[in-house]
């Protein structure tokens, strides 16, 4: 696809180093090898031997670099950022400091792959990190949100995802591509994080994705049309957000709320919202909660035939992305491919 050829081809003349943290996973190995290969970037793999010859995967790894944490010269050095990034936070379960000292910090990390990559990434020694085919969402964001942290300005630490259309195209979406937000981090974002999951998703539309971004709030409500009592409180989340995010940034083209329809089909926006510049022509689209935004994602991806990119996450100091678990190799050097962009 055309789109993502570009894209693969900004990553390559940005000569990024990205850190992969799942050495055991075979699609991620697979992955390495390809990036490399192609120039897409230059790889940092963790894991030992063991573990990638236990992946499964025969693949070339010529120009990768492997890291095993166990191994590492480096170690001790990631284990005293972590040491220092941590130090007075205490740990809920048992009521102790988290890490009573370097040497706890890095027994920790010599088991904790993702959390190992967070520190290359927090060292300077990459500038992006990958994770998730084989850990959860949880388990691959908390590293980034305990020492790589929030960018200056961003309170909320949210994701989107590039949803690239299948050959044919689509007539409701004319350039191709889409952004969905948040469809993996905010269970149920107030409106104040909703606003911000909106900006932030608009600023990755134009900087990645490569769009003009046209941003649909969607709701089951058009403009006050589900403003039922007893569904007061979901209805005016959403309005809510959409003046907010209005307010920061009167110049971008924002509307809502929005059914999804009135937002991507112009017959229809025009119905229902007619005078909109959104409504009908929308190319970005911040579902009200993750339920909506996993659900929806999912079934373009699986009964449309469009290619799902990211999780992209947004509102990291450094470029730090998560990756879903139901990946293939192919999702995964786009997804290397847009924290090289981020970078």
């Amino acid at each position: 696809m055309a789109f993502v050829d570009e894209l693969l081809n900004k990553a390559k003349a940005a000569g990024k180093t990205i850190v992969l943290c799942e050495g055991e996973d075979k699609r991620v190995v697979e992955a390495a090898s390809k990036i490399v290969k192609d120039g897409i970037a230059k790889i940092i793999l963790i894991g030992s031997d063991e573990d990638i010859k236990a992946s499964g995967s025969n693949a070339d790894l010529s120009g990768v670099t492997v890291v095993d944490p166990a191994k590492d010269a480096n170690a001790d050095k990631y284990a005293e950022i972590l040491f220092k990034a941590r130090e007075g936070k205490i740990n809920k379960k048992t009521g102790a400091p988290e890490y009573a000292d370097v040497a706890a910090a890095k027994a920790a990390i010599l088991k904790d792959h993702t959390m190992y990559g967070a520190l290359i990434l927090k060292a300077g020694d990459a500038d992006g990190f990958v994770s998730g085919a084989c850990h959860s969402t949880a388990n691959t964001l908390r590293p980034g949100l305990q020492v790589i942290k929030t960018a200056p300005g961003f309170k909320t630490v949210s994701s989107c995802f590039i949803m690239v259309a299948p050959e044919g195209g689509n007539k409701y979406v004319p350039e191709g591509v889409a952004v969905f937000g948040d469809c993996a981090i905010n269970i149920e974002p107030t409106a104040e994080e909703l606003s911000d999951i909106a900006l932030a998703s608009a600023d990755t539309a134009k900087k990645i994705a490569g769009i003009t971004p046209r941003v649909a709030m969607l709701s089951f409500s058009t403009k006050g049309s589900g403003n039922d009592a007893k569904f007061y409180d979901t209805v005016t989340k959403v309005q809510k957000a959409t003046e907010l995010a209005k307010a920061a940034n009167p110049d971008l083209a924002l509307d809502g709320e929005f059914q999804f329809d009135a937002a991507v089909a112009p017959e229809v926006g025009e119905l229902k919202a007619p005078g909109s510049s959104v409504a009908g022509h929308a190319n970005t689209f911040i579902f009200p909660n993750i339920n909506a935004g996993n659900i929806g994602y999912k079934i373009c991806q699986r009964m449309g035939g469009w290619m799902a990119i990211g999780p992209v996450c947004q509102g990291f100091a450094k470029p730090l992305n998560d990756l879903s678990r139901g990946c293939n190799v192919d999702d995964i050097v786009a997804t290397v491919a847009v924290t090289a962009l981020q970078a």
